[in-house]
């Protein structure tokens, strides 16, 4: 016996009493994840565990807060845990091309960067007092004099034996020439022209033997410049040295401790004394260029600079890193470059960090679905994620493309841990097609749509709302507008036991409201303002909806709200829009004749049937034959057909309608047209839940109240749905008036003695029938069609 649903069945009402406060003003603001107990425990074990390849996966449908709930989360945890290192580049003195990683405490990056400014600075302001000093005047004096001396010596020889040989050396812009000397004076051209080839055979030997004299007192005199460069180039390093010694002890003495800064300060100290004319120009002189470029006279000390890639001095805890826009640069950091004199050069100082630098030693969080739109992210991840370091390179050179000699910095060490966010069906594809997926990403912390809808669950929503008030400035909620949430969390769940976790969707119904009570100016949200939001939510919406109700109100779209009919059914289908989703009946029609083709699904030949609903309508030769064919072939043909229905029909929530339909085509029992239709069926005859109830009631209400309520009117649904029904108050005011029914069934002999009005039929002991029953006329029409159809024998043995 079908019973009608009584209107407590309709909708779970939230009762405001029960709200220990009058307003959210009064609640303690949320802490923490609400209704994701599975996924916060799976959050937990993946931070905190520390092995390799234990990062995670969030995998959850969008507007469910995950994101959000992750970043806040991360947080909380990060607070926890330790500042982790600074991180710095500096140049690298024996290979330019490939600069040095210096890890320092955090907060000390900036430090060091100043002291090595504050040190250059003050070198370059004392190398040139100390090289402009009388004492080291006095010092270069002395040391130039003895070796001067010893050169003065051997010229004087020199030219003493050229006289004493007849000659005499003379400087000129060619170079140093031995002339012959007559009468102490030296001969001129002409003179040397003039003389017997006797004599100037004489003059020649005697000049090849004093060039030879020549040369040997030359190389003695390169000698004696060399030494003076390096007795020179001597006292300037140790001018230099005592001059710079302090501050190099200073620095060492402060950073003892750091043995990479250590060893980089001695190679500052080093440069600097093998670079000291750097730091002797005179700053003031002007540039030998045609236009003025001051900072031409910076870039000989830029390489004592300190990159500071990764500054931790401003944190609290580990670092939480969102990237938004994950791409491969965003990720792994770039190295910049600038245009000089037409050409792009680049240096270690240009060297920036990216999000995985910003992240090391604590979270980095990316939306997986952004990752894969970036070229080269992914892979890159994974890479850095398999070798433990962050490497800086060009994107061209993961491809071999740039072949240009360019910088290659050292890589960073990599500690840390990536929490990817994404749809459940992207993890499965990961999982299954990428083999580096499953070993990098062994945790997965999966967000539930919904939770139970529990008296410790209702309050906790009610903090969320709190929480969100409080957070975005708006006006906070009564008690009477926190039930009708909660009773909107529970539609969004379309159960009446479960509240909906896609907090967007209730951030943005809160929104709403609290833009109505502001215009109202009100001091609260009441339930008027979040119902008034939820029905214009959904007016913005519905024009499709209007629109085929309006085509069915002027009978375009043919359906019948009262009367009978046989072989007819008003099933219901829900239609989407993406972001609305509503009900609308559809005319399911069969006809029966004989013949063996079985049951005919006209949208399966049209092509306009999905998989799932001709799986439906296969099952219900399943059901026929079990119940009907069991002393008897099964000898019809009929043909179900969704009237009017122009676009591809998927699903099999109509197949319970469509049996209904053929067993008033077999019978000739006319179905009630005022009773619309939705369940599915599996082949014993029960009928199974089906998805979008309330929008299929609903919809079913809208066109008969546009073709006029009569009072018997309503809707057969599957017993198992009753707990998902959260209709909308106005059915249920019209359930409680008695103009509108809600009948839930469990077999399909259930539903066809409510479609009918008479009995479905039990077999008897004997096997028979009861006589005049639905099942009765449907086994007799069945016999009849077998033994007419042995009249046809081409039919009978055609395959």
């Amino acid at each position: 016996m079908v019973y009608e649903l009584p209107v407590e069945k309709l909708r779970n009402r939230f009762d405001p009493t029960l709200m220990s406060c009058a307003t959210t003003q009064e609640l303690t603001p949320l802490e923490g994840i609400i209704g994701q107990e599975r996924a916060v425990k799976a959050l937990r074990f993946g931070l905190d565990i520390k092995k390799r390849g234990f990062n995670i996966y969030v995998a959850g449908v969008p507007g469910t807060g995950r994101t959000t709930a992750v970043k806040d989360f991360l947080e909380e945890i990060a607070k926890t845990k330790p500042v982790p290192s600074d991180w710095c580049y500096v140049n690298n003195f024996n290979n330019s091309y490939e600069p040095k990683a210096i890890e320092l405490p955090p907060g000390k990056g900036k430090e060091l960067q100043k002291d090595l400014k504050d040190f250059i600075d003050e070198v370059r302001r004392e190398l040139p007092k100390a090289f402009e000093s009388e004492e080291y005047a006095v010092k270069r004096e002395e040391t130039i004099k003895s070796i001067e001396e010893n050169r003065r010596k051997l010229f004087t020889q020199l030219n003493r034996r050229a006289n004493e040989e007849g000659f005499i050396f003379q400087n000129t812009p060619m170079g140093l020439f031995i002339i012959p000397l007559k009468n102490g004076r030296p001969m001129s051209n002409e003179e040397i022209i003039a003389l017997s080839p006797q004599m100037k055979e004489e003059i020649e030997n005697r000049r090849k033997d004093l060039e030879s004299e020549l040369r040997s007192a030359m190389r003695k005199v390169r000698g004696l410049e060399k030494n003076i460069n390096v007795e020179i180039q001597k006292l300037n390093r140790e001018v230099a040295l005592y001059t710079i010694g302090h501050l190099v002890s200073d620095l060492t003495e402060k950073y003892k401790d750091n043995s990479g800064v250590s060893t980089y300060i001695q190679d500052v100290q080093e440069d600097i004394l093998d670079n000291l004319t750097s730091f002797l120009q005179d700053p003031k002189a002007p540039p030998q260029l045609a236009f003025p470029a001051p900072w031409l006279k910076e870039i000989p000390f830029r390489k004592y600079q300190v990159n500071v890639v990764v500054d931790n001095s401003g944190l609290k805890g580990a670092p939480v890193v969102m990237e938004l826009n994950p791409t491969y640069h965003g990720l792994f950091g770039r190295i910049e470059k600038e245009a000089q004199f037409g050409a792009l050069t680049t240096d270690f100082t240009m060297i920036r960090a990216g999000s995985m630098h910003k992240a090391n030693g604590g979270y980095l969080v990316l939306p997986v679905i952004d990752l894969f739109r970036n070229l080269f992210s992914y892979d890159s991840l994974k890479r850095a994620l398999i070798d433990g370091c962050i490497r800086i390179e060009e994107a061209g050179e993961r491809l071999g493309y740039i072949v240009t000699k360019g910088l290659k910095p050292k890589p960073i060490p990599l500690n840390i841990k990536v929490i990817l966010i994404g749809h459940p069906i992207l993890y499965q594809q990961l999982y299954a097609l990428d083999m580096d997926f499953k070993e990098l990403f062994k945790v997965k912390a999966d967000f539930d749509t919904s939770m139970k809808r529990t008296e410790e669950n209702t309050q906790k929503y009610a903090s969320f709302i709190c929480t969100f008030c409080q957070k975005e400035t708006l006006k906070h909620l009564d008690a009477t507008g926190v039930a009708k949430v909660i009773e909107y969390g529970s539609r969004l769940a379309a159960d009446q036991e479960k509240l909906s976790t896609k907090f967007a969707d209730i951030a943005d119904i809160i929104r709403e409201a609290n833009f109505y009570a502001t215009q109202e100016a009100s001091e609260f949200i009441t339930a008027n303002h979040v119902r008034k939001a939820i029905e214009e939510k959904v007016y913005r919406s519905n024009l499709i909806k209007e629109k085929i109700q309006e085509m069915i109100g002027r009978n375009v779209i043919l359906i019948d709200t009262k009367d009978e009919s046989v072989g007819q059914v008003n099933g219901l289908s829900v239609m989407s829009m993406g972001d609305f989703a509503f009900g609308a009946p559809s005319r399911v029609t069969a006809s029966i004749s004989l013949g063996r083709e079985g049951i005919i699904d006209i949208q399966r030949e049209a092509k306009l049937g999905g998989p799932i609903h001709t799986k439906g309508v296969m099952i219900l030769s399943g059901y026929l034959s079990e119940k009907y064919a069991q002393d008897k072939p099964l000898s019809l043909a009929a043909r179900l057909v969704f009237e009017q229905s122009y676009g591809i029909v998927e699903g099999d929530s109509a197949s319970s309608t469509e049996l209904y339909a053929i067993l008033s085509a077999l019978s000739g029992i006319p179905i009630k047209q005022n009773i619309a239709v939705t369940g599915s069926v599996n082949q014993k005859g029960e009928v199974q839940a089906i998805g979008g109830v309330n929008e299929k009631i609903e919809g079913f209400f809208e066109t008969c109240k546009a073709k006029g309520l009569t009072g018997n009117q309503g809707v057969l649904i599957p017993e198992s749905n009753v707990q998902n029904l959260m209709l909308k108050e106005e059915v249920v005011k019209a359930v409680q008036l008695g103009e509108f029914h809600i009948y839930p069934v469990k077999t399909i002999d259930q539903g066809i003695e409510t479609l009918t009005g008479k009995k479905a039929g039990m077999k008897l002991p004997d096997g028979r029938v009861e006589e005049g029953t639905i099942n009765y006329l449907v086994d007799k029409r069945l016999r009849d069609m077998a033994e007419k159809l042995k009249e046809f024998p081409e039919f009978v043995f055609r395959k």
